[in-house]
């Protein structure tokens, strides 16, 4: 399992990187259905163009066990065999990654589920801050936002 908040320019891990992870799960043989999400930052938004945006969280590594818990209970929720999840962290621009996320599931209904569910759960429980630089100005985005 992956669960990863990375500092932009620390690391780099893509989609592809997280399902090849996936298919070395032992259960791979059972599966029937990986999902994949990546959220990445929006160039031109509500009659405004987004320049940047920064992205931070206050505790890395409480956030990390957060991700994790939140992994788990969707993991025995749905019956999904594994999930990854990297959020990065620092400052971005129009089409850079914010949020990965990759399920294993024997199924494609609650693989699908499942990580429907974690996406918003990271969105809305955990407490990144985002600052968006725009052609209107500086404009901070709580979690949910």
């Amino acid at each position: 399992m992956i669960i990863k908040i990375i500092p932009k320019d620390d690391d780099y891990i893509e989609t592809k990187d997280l399902v090849d992870d996936l298919k070395k799960n032992p259960k791979v043989d059972d599966s029937g259905a990986i999902f994949t999400f990546e959220g990445f930052v929006r160039g031109n938004e509500e009659n405004k163009t987004v320049e940047k945006l920064i992205q931070t969280i206050q505790d890395k590594q409480k956030a990390e066990k957060e991700m994790e818990q939140i992994a788990e209970a969707a993991k025995i929720k749905y019956g999904v065999f594994q999930i990854n999840l990297v959020h990065y962290i620092g400052e971005f621009y129009t089409g850079d990654p914010l949020f990965l996320v990759a399920v294993l599931g024997p199924h494609r209904g609650e693989t699908l589920k499942a990580m429907s569910e974690v996406i918003e759960k990271v969105k809305h429980d955990l407490g990144f801050k985002k600052e968006e630089i725009s052609s209107q100005g500086k404009k901070i985005i709580l979690a949910g936002g």
